[in-house]
C-alpha cells in the first residue's frame, strides 16, 4: 500500500510539472531608472500581455511554453522588442530599460499600402488617431471624432449625426472608407445620412491624404480612411470587458455601449453592443432645430484565430439608425419651425407650428429615414514560406428607406436595398536584396434594387469591379523608395426603368415589363465600361532620426458614381432633385505631395504641402431654365444637376507641438490646415466671372490650438489626470462656388473649449473606470459652418432677425464613463 501511494504521488508530480506554464515578469524603467508606469508589454503571437504597475513591474502566467518575440511599448518611449524563449515551469526575468521615442509616429498602419510599414517610411502622408483621442473629443459620430484629430479632414454635416468626411476639399465616392479593411458601401454618394459604424467600438483611426487608388481602385481619388476595431489584449479563460456610457446635455443625447471579450487558447472572441438617442439640438438663434433627433443601434461580433501558419478573422456588424429628416420651414414672422402635415395640398407657407413638447422628445417623428447596414467577412494571413498571402472577402447589405409622406406614414418615399460583394487577394514575395514586392486582384460586385417607394432618385442597377495591381518597397541608405502601378475595369449597367401611377396610394411605383401601360420610362437602359491606369511614386529621404523629408507623386483613377451617371428624380431626404449624365468621363488626378517632419527635443513639427489637379471633375450646380428661374420639378425641392469640367486643389497642413522637457506635464498642440479648390471651367468662368472660380465644399482655413496639462504620477485614486483649453478658428469662406446661389459667403468665427479627465484607481492600483468631461462652444456663439447644408435649409429671401438658414449646435456639456472588467 505505501509502494502504490508512493507511485501515484510521483505520477502526480510529473502530471503537475508537465502541466505547468511558464511565467514573464520584471520591471519598465526610463533611462534615468525610473519606472514607466502603464508601460504595455504583448506577445502577440499568444495576443496576451500586462501593464506596468505605479512600479513599472509586471507579470505574465500561464504561458505555454515555446519561442516567442516580446513587445514593450509606451507612448513617448521607443518601442523595445525582445525574443525570449519561455519553459514551463519557470520564470522568465526582463528588467527593461525605455529610450525617449524621437517620433511619435513610428506606428506601423497598413492603410493605403501593401504590407505593414512605419508611418515615417511612408511617403504618403498618413495620419493615425487612438481610441484615447477620440475620446477625449465629444462627438455624435465616428466621422466627427476623426476630423478633430486630422488635420485636413473635415466634413459635410446634416445635423449632428450625419458626418460625410472630406480629405483636402474632396469628398463623398472620392474618399473611401473602411471598417477592419473591407470597403464601406451604403450609397455613400447621399448627403443626408452617415457612416454605418459603431463609434464605441473603435480602437484607432487611419488616414491616407492623397491617392489610395493603388491599392483600393477607385473611389479612393482623395484618400482613405481605415477604422479598426478594437480587439483588446487578453488573459486566456478570462471573460474581460468594458461598459461606456456618455451624455450629451444639448441634443440630451444618450450612448451606452458594452464590450464583452475572451480567449480560449488560440482563439479570441469580441462582442459589442451599442444605443445612442437623442432628441432635437439647440442654439441660441433657432432654439430646438426640428427634424435633428436620432436613434441608432450597433452590434459587432469578431473572432480570431491566430496559428503558425498565420491568422483568419471573422467579423459581422448589425446597424440601425432612425434618423429625422429637416427641411428648415418655418413661420415667416415668427422663425419659429413648422411641420409639413399634407401630401398634395402642401404648402410649405401655410404649415402649423412644432408643438414646444415635440422639440425635446426622444420620440422619432414620421418624416424620417431609417438607414439599416449588415456586414459579414474575413480576412486571414497564410504563411507561404518567407512570404504570405492575404485574402478578404466580405458581403454587405445596405438597406435605405425614406419616409416622406405625413398622411401615409408608413410609405417610404425611397426605398432601395443595395448588396455588395467585396474580394481581395494580394501575395506579398519573399524579400530579395531588400526589395519588398507585392502583387493583388479587388473589386467587387454590386446590385442595386428599388422595392415599395414612390421616389425613384436611381435606376436599379448591377456593377462589377475588378483591379489589380503591383507594389515595391526598398531602402537605399537613408532613403526609402516605393511606388507601383495598377490597372481597373469597371462595367455598370441597366435595364429600361419605367413609373408609373400607383392606385392603391395615388403616389407613383416602379411599374414591371411588360405591365407598363400608363408608365413613362424614367431611365432608359445604360450599358457602360469604365477603365483606368492610377500608381504613385514617392520616397523619404531620414536626414537624420529627428528630420526627415517626404515626396510622393500619385495618379488616381474614380469612375463616376450611380447618382452621376443615371439620377432623375427627387432624392427626398435632401429635398433635392438629381439628374445626372450618362456621358462622364472617369476622374483621373495628378497629385504632388512633399512633407517636412521634425521631431525635436522640445517640439514636434509637420509641414505636408499638396497640388492635385483633376481632369473631368464632377460637381452639382442648381439648375436654371433659360430666363433666369431655377428649375422646379418637385415644388418644394431645388433641383441639380451634374457637370463636368477640370479643376484644381492644393493647399497645406502645418502642425507644432510644443512639449518642453523642463515642463513634462505641459503641452501645447497647434495645427492649420489650409485648402483651396479652383473651378478651370473657362467657358463658365467667362460668363459668371468669380462665382465660378471656386469649387463647391472646400473647407476655410482651420487653425486649432490645444493647450493641454497631463499629471506625472498618481494623485491619490487618480491617474493619468488631464486638463486643456482648445480654441477652434474658423476663418471666412469667401472662395465658394456662388453660380446661381449654389453656396453664399460664410463668416469665420471662434470656438472655445475646455475639458478634463481622469482614470480612477482601485486599493490595489488597478484603474477602475476612466472619466472623460467637455465643454464645447463655452461662449454659445451662434455660427453656420461652411459644410452644413443646414445652412441653405431656407424658404425666404429675408427674415425678421436678419439670418437665413439653420444654425450649429451651440453650448454642449458632455460627460463620458467608461469601465473596465
Amino acid at each position: 500500500m505505501k509502494q502504490l501511494s508512493t507511485l501515484l504521488f510521483l505520477l502526480l508530480f510529473i502530471t503537475t510539472a508537465y502541466a505547468q506554464q511558464g511565467v514573464v515578469k520584471g520591471a519598465v524603467v526610463n533611462k534615468d531608472g525610473k519606472p514607466v508606469q502603464f508601460a504595455n508589454i504583448a506577445i502577440p503571437a499568444l495576443h496576451t500581455g500586462a501593464t506596468a504597475d505605479q512600479q513599472g513591474l509586471f507579470n505574465i502566467k500561464n504561458l505555454a511554453a515555446g519561442t516567442y518575440d516580446i513587445k514593450i511599448s509606451m507612448v513617448g518611449y521607443q518601442t523595445v522588442k525582445l525574443k525570449k524563449q519561455i519553459t514551463a515551469g519557470q520564470t522568465t526575468v526582463l528588467n527593461v530599460s525605455l529610450e525617449e521615442d524621437l517620433s511619435k509616429l513610428d506606428e506601423v498602419v497598413v492603410t493605403g499600402v501593401s504590407r505593414a510599414t512605419a508611418v515615417r517610411k511612408n511617403p504618403i502622408p498618413i495620419a493615425v488617431i487612438g481610441k484615447r483621442e477620440m475620446n477625449m473629443n465629444v462627438n455624435n459620430n465616428i466621422i466627427d471624432a476623426i476630423i478633430k484629430g486630422v488635420p485636413g479632414v473635415s466634413a459635410v454635416t446634416t445635423g449632428p449625426n450625419i458626418s460625410k468626411p472630406f480629405i483636402r476639399g474632396l469628398g463623398y465616392n472620392r474618399v473611401l472608407t473602411l471598417f477592419d479593411g473591407v470597403r464601406q458601401e451604403g450609397q455613400q454618394w447621399g448627403d443626408e445620412h452617415g457612416i454605418e459604424i459603431d463609434q464605441y467600438g473603435i480602437s484607432r483611426a487611419e488616414v491616407v491624404k492623397g491617392p489610395a487608388s493603388l491599392t483600393y481602385g477607385s473611389d479612393a481619388l482623395a484618400g482613405v480612411i481605415n477604422m479598426i476595431p478594437d480587439i483588446p489584449e487578453l488573459t486566456p479563460g478570462k471573460l474581460q470587458g468594458s461598459f461606456l456610457t456618455d451624455y450629451h446635455s444639448n441634443n440630451g443625447m444618450i450612448g451606452s455601449s458594452l464590450g464583452l471579450a475572451y480567449r480560449q487558447n488560440d482563439w479570441k472572441y469580441v462582442l459589442r453592443g451599442t444605443a445612442k438617442a437623442a432628441h432635437n439640438y439647440r442654439n441660441s438663434v433657432d432654439g430646438f432645430v426640428y427634424g435633428t433627433a436620432f436613434r441608432e443601434y450597433n452590434l459587432t461580433a469578431l473572432a480570431r484565430v491566430d496559428k503558425s501558419w498565420g491568422h483568419s478573422q471573422f467579423g459581422a456588424t448589425l446597424y440601425d439608425n432612425t434618423q429625422e429628416i429637416p427641411d428648415g420651414s418655418r413661420d415667416s414672422l415668427t422663425r419659429k419651425f413648422t411641420r409639413q402635415v399634407k401630401d398634395a395640398d402642401d404648402n410649405i407657407k401655410d404649415r402649423p407650428l412644432v408643438p414646444d413638447n415635440e422639440l425635446r422628445t426622444y420620440t422619432i417623428n414620421p418624416l424620417h429615414q431609417h438607414i439599416q447596414h449588415y456586414r459579414v467577412y474575413n480576412h486571414s494571413k497564410w504563411n507561404v514560406g518567407t512570404g504570405d498571402i492575404n485574402t478578404m472577402i466580405g458581403v454587405q447589405q445596405s438597406i435605405r428607406r425614406e419616409y416622406n409622406h405625413p398622411e401615409m406614414i408608413e410609405q417610404p418615399g425611397l426605398y432601395v436595398v443595395l448588396n455588395t460583394l467585396n474580394y481581395d487577394v494580394r501575395y506579398n514575395l519573399p524579400v530579395m536584396n531588400g526589395l519588398e514586392t507585392t502583387v493583388g486582384v479587388n473589386g467587387m460586385y454590386q446590385s442595386n434594387k428599388s422595392k415599395n417607394g414612390t421616389d425613384f432618385p436611381i435606376p436599379d442597377y448591377n456593377l462589377f469591379d475588378i483591379g489589380g495591381f503591383i507594389f515595391a518597397r526598398k531602402s537605399f541608405g537613408k532613403v526609402d523608395v516605393s511606388g507601383g502601378i495598377r490597372y481597373d475595369n469597371r462595367s455598370i449597367r441597366w435595364n429600361d426603368f419605367y413609373v408609373g401611377p400607383n392606385k392603391e396610394n395615388g403616389f407613383e411605383q416602379h411599374a414591371q415589363l411588360p405591365d407598363t401601360a400608363g408608365a413613362h420610362l424614367q431611365f432608359p437602359s445604360f450599358n457602360h465600361r469604365y477603365t483606368g491606369i492610377s500608381g504613385s511614386l514617392g520616397a523619404t529621404w531620414n536626414i537624420s532620426e529627428r528630420v526627415l523629408v517626404k515626396a510622393n507623386i500619385a495618379r488616381g483613377y474614380r469612375a463616376p458614381n450611380i447618382t452621376e451617371i443615371g439620377s432623375n428624380g427627387l432624392d427626398p431626404g435632401a429635398h433635392i432633385v438629381y439628374l445626372g449624365n450618362r456621358g462622364f468621363k472617369p476622374e483621373f488626378s495628378l497629385q504632388e505631395d512633399i512633407g517636412i517632419q521634425a521631431w525635436l527635443p522640445d517640439a514636434d513639427i509637420s509641414v505636408e504641402l499638396f497640388n492635385n489637379n483633376i481632369e473631368n471633375y464632377i460637381y452639382q450646380a442648381k439648375l436654371y431654365d433659360n430666363t433666369g428661374n431655377p428649375v422646379v420639378i418637385v415644388p418644394g425641392n431645388a433641383t441639380y444637376k451634374y457637370q463636368q469640367s477640370a479643376a484644381r486643389l492644393f493647399g497645406a497642413e502645418v502642425s507644432v507641438n510644443l512639449h518642453p522637457q523642463s515642463i513634462a506635464w505641459l503641452t501645447m498642440n497647434n495645427s492649420v490646415a489650409y485648402t483651396q479648390g479652383r473651378n478651370r471651367n473657362m467657358e463658365l468662368i467667362s460668363t459668371h466671372g468669380d462665382e465660378a472660380r471656386y469649387l463647391p465644399f472646400i473647407p476655410p482655413t482651420h487653425i486649432r490650438s490645444e493647450l493641454k496639462a497631463t499629471t506625472q504620477r498618481n494623485y491619490g485614486i487618480f491617474t493619468k489626470a488631464y486638463a486643456r483649453v482648445e480654441a477652434d478658428i474658423i476663418a471666412d469662406q469667401p472662395h465658394f462656388y456662388g453660380v446661381d446661389d449654389t453656396e453664399t459667403f460664410t463668416p469665420g468665427y471662434t470656438l472655445f473649449n475646455i475639458g478634463a479627465g481622469t482614470g480612477i484607481l482601485n486599493k490595489k492600483g488597478k484603474t477602475v473606470c476612466e472619466v472623460f468631461l467637455q465643454l464645447d462652444n463655452v461662449a454659445n456663439v451662434a455660427y453656420q459652418a461652411n459644410m452644413n447644408r443646414l445652412k441653405y435649409f431656407e424658404y425666404y429671401s429675408s427674415s425678421p432677425n436678419g439670418r437665413l438658414g439653420i444654425y450649429n449646435m451651440g453650448r454642449n456639456f458632455s460627460a463620458k464613463v467608461i469601465v473596465p472588467f
